[in-house]
Parts: structure tokens; C-alpha cells; sequence
């Protein structure tokens, strides 16, 4: 098989640099890069700013573009006086409420959704994988489904959020889930019952658009993917280009594979995916096929065991071989989150952040 093609968005938090506070500055920021290389978005909110790299085929590409991006986006927030980080949630009490950015449809999506619109910002890791249409894409989001636990395991960065410990290591993804459109997609035996799916949710007025179906691993309106959508955003270039490969590796496995994907009930992955979020990679998590709670790295060898041949087949292997190890021994985002702060309170949490978000090695 030919390396199937992989893209990464990812969003980041600008953040005062003298209080850690979230600064309102993000469309400004854009409007000073719009002349630099790499797609840079804004966001709901106008703390947040998006950026996405090209349509990639390598570990090495994604890893470089998403260096740069990072690197583009930070430095234009020097100059302006703020920094960029990487974290799932805003770690320090806010003053007031995020502001929105002024755009008609982020304003329609505050007038339909309320606060969940000017909640806490969320900043996740989005990772798009080719697929050949969207038949099998349907069939491959139904092989995804039994991993988003231990994917959002490896991603959690977002233990802090409004200056408190939240006692999980994603509070992101417990927030997000709010949204009647997140969370778990449902097991589809076709396309036509996909599309259904979704347009119970848009008749129903929870989904007040197609763009606004969030569930954890979706077929892309706009692009011949599949997107997956239940990570964090990662604290380094480098681990988010791990989520890519191994993201890629799962597709891949999908397409080639004749068998139908695991049946799992809605509510059995819904608890794992809760348990992902409180423990990280350090601690239990629920194990699917045997309904028991293990380590959650055996889920993660598992993982990595399953998808071994594709990541060999795509020159990943090595790569991902050095990366988990590393991730182990250094802790999640949320594991160095914490101890940031226990090293030197919120300005030392906040200047982790930064410092990982530009990290190069």
C-alpha cells in the first residue's frame, strides 16, 4: 500500500506574557502573519489561533511543518508582547469570559449553543488521514472507535483549567464533551446510516451545521478523509507527529482490513474514554475487549503491536519506536503540566508551556 496522505491542525492559546492571562489579540496576530508561509486560522475565540499543515505523506514532513507553524505563530506573538502554549485548556482564573471572534457563523454558534460558546476555550489536535471514499471511511471510523481511548490517553495536556487542579489529565475532553455533537461517534453498518446519524442531530437543532458535528472521529466535509478530533493539543511538535503516524497507521490497517470492526456499546466506550481522561498514560485504563481495568501502557504496546507492520511499511516504525519510550520517561503533557507548577507556581506552568510549544529537538 502506498503511504496514505495525513494533514495535522492543531490549536494553541495566546496568553499575556507578563501574567499568563489569555489575551483577546488572536485576530490581530493573524492579520500580522498572513503574509508567512502555512495555513494559520482564527478560532471561536479570539485567544485561540489554529494552524494546519499541508497535505503531508511523511513523519518527517508532518514533524516540519508543524515546527514551523509553531515557530511562525510564536514569534509573531513576541512581538506583540504575548506567547503561544500548548494546552488543552486555559490553566489560570480568567477575569471575564473568553470573547468571541468576530465572525457571523461563530456568532450564529453563541446565539444557538449558549455558553457552551463562551465556556473555557479547548484547544485539541485534529489529524486528517486520506481514505479511498466514503464507504470505507465509514467502515474505517467504525475501527477507530475501539482506539480513541487510548489515543486521547496519549494526548492528555489539560489537567488545569480556570486556576484550579482538576484532578484529570484531560479536562478538555470532559469539557468538550458537553456539546451534544461530541463524544463517540456511533458504530455505522453503511454510509446511508452514518448520514443518518447526522441528521438526527441536525434536525434535532444539536448540530447547527455539518461543521458542527464533533464527534471524536468524523468524516471530513471538506476533504476525502477521516479526521480524529479526540486528542489534545500535544506539548511538543514531535508528539503530535507520533498521534499522526500511529492516526495513519490505524487508518491504514482499516482499509486493508476484511473483517467488520468491534461492535462496542456507546456507554462501555463513553467509560473508557472518561477513564483516559482522569488517568493519562500513567495510570488504569478500561479495556475493551475484556471489560477489565489494565495499565493503560499495555493499551498503548497494544497499540503500537497492532499497528507495527503499516508503521514499517511507512518508514514510521523507528520513529515511533523512540517516541513512546520518551513520552514514558517524560511523563504526559499533563503529568510536566503539574509539576511546572509545583516547581514554581502559575508563572512557571506558564513559561513550561511556551518553552515545550517551540520545542525543536
Amino acid at each position: 500500500m502506498e503511504p496514505l496522505t495525513v494533514g495535522v491542525e492543531e490549536e494553541f492559546l495566546l496568553v499575556e506574557a507578563e501574567t499568563g492571562n489569555l489575551s483577546w489579540e488572536g485576530p490581530a496576530l493573524l492579520r500580522a502573519a498572513s503574509g508567512s508561509d502555512g495555513d494559520l486560522q482564527p478560532e471561536l475565540t479570539r485567544c485561540q489561533v489554529e494552524s494546519a499543515t499541508p497535505v503531508c505523506t511523511t513523519a518527517t514532513e508532518v514533524l516540519e511543518n508543524l515546527r514551523e507553524l509553531r515557530g511562525t505563530l510564536a514569534e509573531h506573538a513576541r512581538r506583540r508582547g504575548l506567547r503561544l502554549i500548548a494546552t488543552g485548556t486555559a490553566p489560570l482564573h480568567e477575569p471575564a469570559p473568553p470573547r468571541l471572534t468576530e465572525n457571523p457563523r461563530y456568532r450564529r454558534i453563541s446565539e444557538h449553543a449558549g455558553a457552551l460558546a463562551t465556556a473555557s476555550p479547548c484547544c485539541g489536535c485534529h489529524i486528517h488521514v486520506g481514505v479511498p471514499d466514503r464507504e470505507v471511511a465509514v467502515q474505517v471510523v467504525n475501527h477507530l472507535r475501539p482506539w480513541l481511548p487510548v489515543l486521547l490517553a496519549l494526548s492528555v495536556n489539560s489537567p488545569f483549567s480556570g486556576g484550579a487542579d482538576t484532578g484529570y489529565e484531560s479536562w478538555r475532553s470532559l469539557s468538550w464533551s458537553q456539546w451534544p455533537s461530541a463524544g463517540p461517534p456511533p458504530y455505522s453498518d453503511s454510509h446511508a446510516a452514518y448520514e443518518e446519524s447526522v441528521r438526527e442531530l441536525l434536525d434535532s437543532g444539536a448540530a447547527m451545521d455539518r461543521a458542527m458535528i464533533y464527534w471524536d472521529v468524523r468524516l471530513s466535509d471538506e476533504w476525502p478523509t477521516v479526521e480524529l478530533r479526540v486528542c489534545d493539543v500535544m506539548p511538543t511538535a514531535s508528539e503530535a507527529t507520533l498521534l499522526a503516524v500511529l492516526a495513519r497507521a490505524l487508518v491504514a490497517r482499516a482499509v486493508e482490513s476484511e473483517e467488520p470492526a468491534p461492535r462496542l456499546s456507546h456507554h462501555a466506550l463513553r467509560s473508557a474514554l472518561w477513564r483516559a481522561a482522569r488517568d493519562g498514560i500513567s495510570g488504569q485504563g478500561y479495556d475493551l475487549r475484556t471489560g477489565r481495568l489494565v495499565p493503560m501502557s499495555e493499551l498503548v504496546e497494544q497499540l503500537v503491536d497492532w499497528t507495527a507492520p503499516e508503521l514499517e511499511q511507512f518508514g514510521d516504525l523507528g520513529f515511533v519506536r523512540s517516541t513512546v519510550p520518551r513520552l514514558s520517561q517524560l511523563g504526559s503533557g499533563a503529568l510536566r503540566q503539574r509539576r511546572a507548577f509545583a516547581e514554581g507556581g502559575w508563572k512557571g506552568l506558564v513559561d513550561k508551556l511556551s518553552e515545550q510549544t517551540e520545542e525543536i529537538t
